[in-house]
């Protein structure tokens, strides 16, 4: 799976996946799935760089004193909003506001589907952001912040 990066606004970022077949629909029931969970995640602050303590501590992770404070003490990191995940021949897409969420959201969700292009459906390329010159995007009726 290649991935590339485009032009990214994190309020109004499209996420692109061209697949090497037209997935059948158990696999667009996998991937949407995918997505949903990932903004769950999001939507309730998990992807926060600022509190990784654990992934910090290393690989020793017995009697590891969790600074409580320090977790508290971290800014809120929330996803905004995601659309539907749309399919179109060997693409599929979704709008997302990322919020406050960090970037690590975007490593979480490329090493998602690196897996499941690995283990499910074949994804050739996973494109953030920008817009695809073949599948004109609209204004997203979600859209928070108009430029």
């Amino acid at each position: 799976m290649n991935v590339l990066f485009r032009e990214v606004d994190p309020f109004n970022c499209w996420i692109w996946i061209k697949f090497f077949e037209i997935p059948d629909q158990s696999e667009k029931n996998y991937l949407d799935g995918v997505f949903d969970s990932w903004y769950v995640l999001g939507r309730l602050g998990g992807f926060n760089s600022e509190n990784l303590q654990s992934h910090q501590e290393g690989s020793e992770l017995s009697w590891m004193n969790y600074d409580n404070n320090l977790s508290n003490a971290s800014i809120p990191s929330l996803m905004h909003n995601l659309g539907q995940m749309e399919y179109q021949n060997l693409w599929s897409r979704c709008w997302v506001d990322f919020g406050t969420s960090d970037a690590l959201s975007i490593d979480v969700l490329i090493n998602v589907l690196k897996q499941i292009s690995n283990d499910y459906v074949k994804i050739d390329q996973l494109v953030i952001g920008g817009e695809n010159s073949d599948w004109a995007i609209e204004e997203h009726p979600d859209l928070i912040f108009k430029n």
